[in-house]
Parts: structure tokens; C-alpha cells; sequence
């Protein structure tokens, strides 16, 4: 099997089992297991290692004497130090997956997986209150509990095999992923779209520095914020994450995410409310990455008047989008940056103050970016979308003459996406599309991912001056700026061509009276006709 196929696999035998939980109840115990597999094999892996350090002449670690070496295997395999000091989790005997696994048929299976997991959580600070512990309330059939932890047991991580090719992380965001397409509506408050979360990041480029979420979900910003990091050279951790989720649930599936990965993070104490209990009050991020909820009602505008956050004005009650751009502006050290999804009506609307607020954003010379983005792209909603890239700073760039102060990049990308293999609704965006869009930023940005110049693509991209912004009241709707892509000429003239469209009309004319004869000779049959 490819990894795909492999993934897909393990997705139909899983889902197989569902019975009639639904997929929102459904994913936390599946995604539970996977986490339970991955930390029992990583386990498994250290175990191993341990006893190869011992063994081998080049080791530091290697012991001479073989009845020593025996005695310090013995102790060194049963030590925590071993294992946490490499970041292992440390996972009892009880609580292993393989153990688990042996007790598949055991009419008590969900009460002991239950148990395994309480342990796991007592003996690993980092994920306390973080693992899934219902699998005794879940009404599944006698046997399918069992079942599912073989489904799962049929992966394997191997460090020396895969290396960095992290095999249960993709599993879990493809779980992730299809889970969405499951729920529909509901998972916006989860999972981001990888294509969305792609752009984001690719332009940002968060190569080092603080990162951060204040709307998290499942933690896929900062998944993809490590890759782009490990891309590119990087060494894992020169990054450090910052989050917040305002759901319970879902920041447990944020940090097994990160865990599943062997990623560090801080998500404050608790969930809550980003706007009443920011858990990092004192954070200055170098980039954010975010996808808030569209629209939000009803946000709580009353109680939070005066709140310094909002220096650009007070956003209205019956749309949260501009409390979420000015709460990440003021969350970014001065010379951050940040991308943020949101509805497409915050380019345009001037309800209730908004266009009061979206003009002094532009005035301050914050926006730095605005992308239209195809429809289709999101599981939970069919509002058309765009990205907003925020910027302290616009100094010239590193090439030292792109300075983009009082303009702003707008990048039409309505006309990009194709559907996903399979589905007749959901789009995506390619990875040539998504460099096409990160690499213009970075070419106009004059960043050190620029590979040439930056010049104006008529329907695709245009730089545009604060004055020119004016004469559209503020409005940042890309498409007002960047044109019309002309139209190819095909050669053909225009005689022979109105001939020909001429003759197709007559045609199909010809084809709907027949259509209305047929009709009208139906309904006189049936009694209704003249």
C-alpha cells in the first residue's frame, strides 16, 4: 500500500464500526487510539534504543562488562529518566498499546482503556486532562471497542524506518480532515482546510520567533508552521507556539495533535473565551495565524466598551470580525505580522462602524495583503472567504529598496481551486497555486524567499496605493484592483464566428418549441390544455 491508500484503509475499517454515533462523538475515541498507538510505539522505540546504547562500541553509553551492561539495561528500561529525558512520554506496563491489545475480547476492554489512559495522564504532567476517557460510555456494540484497537494496531511508527516522515501525524490530520467532511457545519470550530492553512503559512514564512492562535482548533496552523520550518532548513523548537481555545474538547484534540508530533506548547492553564480570558496576556507574537469564526453575534461588544484592544474603534455586537483583527494587532510585537481568515464581507461592509474601522486599518498602514480566495474551499460553511495579512512594520525589505510602506498587495485567487478527488463540493487549492500566491507576496515583500521581481499581473495581482484605496472608500476587495484578465483572441474572425453562434441559437430555438409542443400535448391529454 502507498501511505494514501494505507490512510484511506485504516479510515473505512474505522468508520465501519461507527454504528450510530455520530461523527462528532465519534472522532474523539478514534483519534484517542491513534494518540494511545503512537506514544505506546514511541515508547517502544526508546526501549529500544536504550538497549542499543548500551550495546554499541561508538555509544557514550557503551558498557564493557557484560554483567554490568546487563544489570544497567535492566534499570535503564524501567527508569523514566530514560525516556523523558529524549521528550518520551513515560507510559506503565498496564497503559501500552501492545497490552491493551491483547485484552481486545475482554468484556471490560473500555473500562481498561479508560484506566490506561488516566494513567498515562498521572504519570505525563503535559497531558493532564488531555486524553479521552469515555470509552465506557459509549454505546457501541459488545466487540467493536476491540475491533477498532486492531484497526488501529495495524499501523506501525518506526523512528529509524520513517525518520521525519511522521506517519501518525498524517493519519491523525487525515482523521482530522475527514472528520470534518463528516460533520459539515459544525467542524469549523476544529479543523481549517490544509490548503487555507498552507497559504497562511507560506506567506508568513514563521521561520523562528513566537507563533500564535488565538482561536486554535485542532492546532493545524502550527502543524504546518513546523513543516515550513523543517522545510526549510529549520530545527524544530526555534519556534515557540502560543494558543488558545475557547472549546474543551477541541483543545484536547489541539494538544494531542502537538503531542502526537513531539511539539512544545503553551495553551494557558485552561479553554475559555479569547476576549474575556486571554490566557497570554502578555504576549508579543512575531507571526499569528488564525481562522476565527465568520460573523460572530452576539460576542460580548457590551462588556468589553472601553477595552484598550480595540485603538482603531469599538466593533459591533452583531459581528466579532473586526474584534479578532484588532485583538491579534495588538497582540504583535513591532515588527510582527499576520494572516487571518475571514468572511469576505469584512473587505466591504460598512455596517455598524465597520468601514469606520477597516479605514483607519489601512490608514495606520497595517494591511499589508488581502487575498479572495475560491469558494468551496471550507466543510462548515459556503460564505465566500479572504485572507488579511497584517504588518507592524513595512520597512524595505531584505534586498533593502522594496518598500512597501502606503501600499498594499491585493491577490485575486477567486478563479483558482478544483475539486477534490471524490467530492462533488468541496475545492482545494494546488500546490502550484498555493506557491503562486505565497511566491508573489514574497517577490512584492522583497523577503528572503524572493526569487525575482515583483511586477503587476492584470486579473491576478496589484499593488495599490493607499490614495488609490481612498478613491474606493476603503473597500479591499481585491478584484476593484486588480482588472480584468483579458480576454485570448482565438484567431478566429468575427464574421465566422457570429455565423456559427448564430446557427447554435437557431438550433437550440428550434429545440425548446419542440419541448413546449410535447409539454402542451401532455397536459391536453391529461385535461388541462386548450
Amino acid at each position: 500500500m502507498t501511505e494514501q491508500d494505507f490512510k484511506e484503509y485504516l479510515w473505512d475499517c474505522a468508520i465501519k464500526l461507527r454504528g450510530s454515533l455520530s461523527a462528532a462523538e465519534y472522532k474523539y475515541p478514534v483519534l484517542g487510539l491513534v494518540f494511545l498507538k503512537y506514544v505506546s510505539d514511541m515508547f517502544d522505540a526508546q526501549r529500544e534504543l536504550i538497549v542499543t546504547r548500551a550495546i554499541d562500541q561508538k555509544s557514550e553509553f557503551y558498557i564493557e562488562d557484560n554483567a554490568l551492561r546487563t544489570d544497567w539495561i535492566a534499570q535503564a528500561v524501567e527508569d523514566r529518566d530514560s525516556y523523558t529525558q529524549d521528550n518520551v512520554f513515560w507510559i506503565p506496563q498496564e497503559a501500552r498499546f501492545d497490552t491493551l491489545l491483547k485484552q481486545a475480547g475482554d468484556p471490560k476492554l473500555s473500562i481498561l482503556l479508560d484506566d490506561a489512559m488516566a494513567v498515562i495522564e498521572k504519570e505525563n504532567e503535559k497531558l493532564r486532562g488531555v486524553l479521552y476517557r469515555d470509552f465506557a460510555r459509549l454505546p457501541l456494540e459488545h466487540g467493536k471497542i476491540g475491533d477498532l484497537l486492531a484497526i488501529i494496531g495495524r499501523m506501525k511508527f518506526d523512528p529509524k524506518v520513517h525518520g521525519s516522515r511522521d506517519v501518525f501525524g498524517e493519519v491523525y490530520e487525515y482523521f482530522l480532515g475527514n472528520f470534518a467532511i463528516e460533520e459539515g457545519q459544525k467542524a469549523g470550530q476544529f479543523y481549517t482546510p490544509r490548503s487555507v492553512v498552507r497559504v497562511l503559512v507560506e506567506v508568513l514564512a514563521p521561520f523562528e520567533g513566537r507563533i500564535y492562535d488565538p482561536c486554535c482548533g485542532s492546532g493545524g496552523m502550527f502543524v504546518y508552521s513546523e513543516r515550513f520550518i523543517e522545510v526549510h532548513g529549520g530545527k524544530r523548537g526555534q519556534a515557540v507556539i502560543y494558543g488558545q481555545e475557547l472549546s474543551a474538547t477541541t483543545r484536547k484534540l489541539a494538544c494531542m495533535n502537538l503531542a502526537v508530533r513531539g511539539l512544545d506548547y503553551d495553551f494557558g492553564k485552561e479553554h475559555g473565551d479569547t476576549f474575556f480570558r486571554d490566557q497570554h496576556p502578555d504576549l508579543k507574537a512575531d507571526y499569528i495565524l488564525a481562522n476565527p469564526q465568520f460573523n460572530t453575534e452576539d460576542w460580548g461588544a457590551d462588556k468589553l466598551a472601553k477595552d484598550p484592544r480595540w485603538k482603531y474603534g469599538v466593533p459591533p455586537n452583531g459581528n466579532g470580525n473586526f474584534a479578532w483583527l484588532q485583538h491579534m494587532i495588538a497582540k504583535l510585537a513591532t515588527t510582527g505580522r499576520a494572516g487571518v481568515v475571514l468572511a469576505n464581507g469584512s473587505m466591504s461592509s460598512n455596517q455598524s462602524g465597520e468601514g469606520e474601522i477597516r479605514t483607519n486599518l489601512v490608514k495606520a498602514d497595517i494591511v499589508e495583503c488581502m487575498v479572495a480566495l475560491p469558494g468551496q474551499l471550507f466543510t462548515n460553511t459556503q460564505i465566500p472567504a479572504c485572507l488579511w495579512f497584517l504588518s507592524r512594520e513595512k520597512k524595505p525589505g531584505r534586498n533593502g529598496k522594496d518598500d512597501r510602506c502606503a501600499q498594499v498587495l491585493f491577490i485575486d485567487a477567486r478563479r483558482m481551486g478544483s475539486l477534490i478527488l471524490g467530492s462533488r463540493k468541496q475545492k482545494e487549492l494546488s500546490g502550484e497555486e498555493i506557491k503562486k500566491i505565497a511566491q508573489t507576496y514574497h517577490n512584492w515583500r522583497g523577503t528572503r524567499w524572493a526569487e525575482n521581481g515583483y511586477v503587476d499581473v492584470l486579473g491576478f495581482c496589484k499593488s495599490a496605493t493607499l490614495n488609490e484605496i481612498l478613491q474606493h472608500s476603503h473597500v479591499l476587495t481585491p478584484g476593484r484592483y486588480v482588472g480584468a484578465k483579458a480576454q485570448e483572441d482565438d484567431g478566429e474572425l468575427f464574421d465566422e464566428k457570429m455565423k456559427k453562434l448564430t446557427a447554435t441559437l437557431q438550433l437550440q430555438q428550434k429545440e425548446v418549441a419542440k419541448l413546449d409542443a410535447t409539454i402542451a400535448a401532455n397536459l391536453k391529454e391529461l385535461g388541462y390544455g386548450g
